[in-house]
């Protein structure tokens, strides 16, 4: 089933393909990747996929976690951060 969202004249596509990326940390604290680091793989699968399992990480971690997917129009990007992760959970959750 294809769900989508329009927004602002955008579409949504949540079964587009996406990965959850995590970065290595120390602390709680991202590693830079200037120090060589690169976020590694949690999950493969769709961006409604990615979304649910990055909102079932603790909140504390949040920051360590980022979606990868092809972009679509201006909402969604490359590379999601956790405010627009968050942003698309609740989004998601108006279908």
């Amino acid at each position: 089933m294809r769900r989508s969202q329009d927004t602002q004249e955008a579409q949504i596509n949540f079964d587009a393909p996406a990965t959850l990326r995590k970065w290595p940390s120390v602390k709680n604290e991202r590693v830079s990747a200037t120090l060589g680091a690169y976020p590694y793989l949690v999950a493969d699968g769709t961006l409604d996929d990615c979304i649910r399992q990055f909102m079932s990480k603790p909140a504390s971690q949040h920051h360590l976690y980022e979606i990868h997917t092809a972009p679509q129009g201006e909402l969604i990007t490359a590379v999601l951060s956790v405010e627009q992760i968050v942003e698309l959970a609740r989004l998601r959750d108006f279908l």
